[in-house]
């Protein structure tokens, strides 16, 4: 007998991984949540825009996906996401680093930090930490700052009403104010804004820097609900663009993925009431043996979503009974409705915008 003998199927590679390449079956226990989870919970999500897959797969199968700022009424059905509306559980728009996560939680706790610089480009303003939810611009900085305010309140509200706060970390690369630290959500000049080199600076997070920055949101989290679990994914979408000088694409986005995947894990081991769901390597792992990617090699296909979040699915314990009831216009199981939902559209990305400065 040995630390090796008799362990489970899953903890060796030849009966976990390789007996099920290529057949796009549910790896069996691929993930047994660590913390408490039941399909009563209150699901709040956000990140990048592979979160939005999260958010789908949670609604179509029954389970309280919470979307806690809800778009107008009087704005058409079609138009909502253009608005950053229903993407994630706030209009925070795509939230690809914990830095942006961090400041958005602290202006939540105190409005009184709040940064008020805004991008202005003929009559229209643009919010530098979402540039891209109110196609157009808003019409006045008063107008801008009232919907920030709207996001924060509802980013309150539902913290406060949710059980479970599920963020996706998409990148290390950031672009902030070098005067006064304001992380943006892209690189000024880029979706909107003017670059200027002496006072926008490019970081590229490490490893301590990120797991300093998740505590501080655990911590922020708890302060204002301290029952409130999570789960931490990295998303397997590859960089469109590197800044770092003289690097190759590639390579940016494995260093970049790995010291992702590194502090969501660390997070993890740390803290009980953290979990860590394998989306990552789902989709990124060649023995899988699995068509992942379209053909620009990082868009993640509707069937890589979908086996993605079927596993994260059958972690929570969905199955026919315990999805809830049907929706009236659909009588299928809740893993096929979400498989049904995820093939229906592509995520909202920004990061994609990055390469139309490709002239190569």
């Amino acid at each position: 007998m040995n630390p090796y003998s008799k362990l489970p199927a899953q903890a060796y590679w030849r009966t976990g991984v390789a007996r099920h390449a290529g057949t796009g079956k549910l790896l069996p226990k691929l993930w047994s949540p660590t913390i408490p989870l039941s399909t009563d919970d209150g699901f709040l999500t956000v990140g990048s825009c592979f979160a939005q897959h999260i958010g789908k797969a949670l609604h179509h199968a029954g389970l309280n996906r919470m979307l806690v700022e809800k778009a107008p009424a009087m704005l058409p059905e079609k138009m909502r996401e253009q608005f950053g509306y229903g993407v994630f559980s706030f209009r925070a728009g795509n939230v690809y680093t914990a830095s942006m996560l961090l400041q958005w939680l602290q202006w939540m706790v105190d409005p009184s930090r709040m940064d008020r610089e805004i991008w202005v480009d003929g009559d229209e303003c643009f919010d530098p930490v979402r540039p891209s939810i109110e196609p157009g611009g808003f019409e006045s900085p008063d107008d801008l700052f009232a919907a920030r305010d709207a996001t924060l309140s509802a980013m309150r509200q539902g913290i406060e009403q949710g059980s479970v706060f599920i963020f996706t970390l998409g990148l290390t690369e950031t672009w902030r104010n070098a005067q006064t630290g304001l992380v943006y959500a892209s690189c000024p000049g880029t979706q909107a804004g003017d670059f200027d080199p002496d006072r926008h600076q490019f970081t590229n997070a490490r490893f301590a820097t990120i797991l300093n920055e998740l505590e501080q949101i655990r911590d922020l989290l708890h302060a204002v609900n301290p029952k409130m679990r999570m789960i931490l994914t990295v998303s397997p979408v590859p960089l469109t663009a590197t800044a770092v000088p003289g690097a190759h694409v590639l390579v940016s986005t494995v260093k970049s993925k790995s010291i992702l995947r590194a502090v969501a894990g660390e997070m993890a081991d740390l803290h009980d009431d953290v979990d860590y769901f394998p989306s990552y390597e789902l989709v990124s792992h060649p023995a899988l043996s699995l068509p992942m990617f379209e053909a620009d090699r990082r868009e993640v296909t509707a069937e890589g979503v979908a086996f993605v979040m079927r596993h994260f699915l059958a972690g929570l314990g969905v199955d026919d009974a315990s999805a809830g009831p049907p929706r009236p216009d659909d009588d299928a199981d809740a893993l096929a409705r979400a498989d049904i939902a995820l093939a229906e559209g592509d995520a909202i990305c920004d990061e994609v915008e990055l390469d139309k400065y490709n002239e190569n």
